[in-house]
């Protein structure tokens, strides 16, 4: 399985960014898909989840009411729209994926790096 991070950027605080995660090879599997940042000089933190369906999100309480995941499978993409942006937000994103039957994110992009400026 191979993921394609896209659509970071540089925007102001305040602006939105919308986040791609395309997935290819073996997407036959059931599988959930998470996107992790890491900040400079901070260790990868969850940023949020969405189940195989897409009926079950999760969020990290700082990006609670401000991120939007979602995906379609059909183009085997994962979207993260990113609203409200505070220089915080600012890392690389990482979008992850966790084969259901495996239960680990065993697969990960490359990241793209979003750059929020005060």
């Amino acid at each position: 399985v191979q993921l394609q991070a896209s659509g970071g950027g540089s925007v102001q605080a305040g602006g939105f960014l919308r986040l791609s995660c395309a997935a290819s090879g073996r997407t036959s599997s059931s599988y959930d898909v998470g996107w992790f940042r890491r900040a400079p000089g901070k260790e990868r933190e969850f940023v949020s989840a969405i189940s195989s369906s897409g009926g079950n999100t999760n969020y990290a309480d700082s990006v609670t009411g401000r991120f939007i995941i979602s995906r379609d499978n059909v183009k085997n993409t994962v979207y993260l729209q990113m609203n409200s942006l505070k220089p915080e937000d600012t890392a690389v994103y990482y979008c992850a994926l966790k084969i259901v039957r495996e239960g680990v994110y065993g697969y990960w992009g490359q990241g793209t790096l979003v750059t929020v400026s005060s």
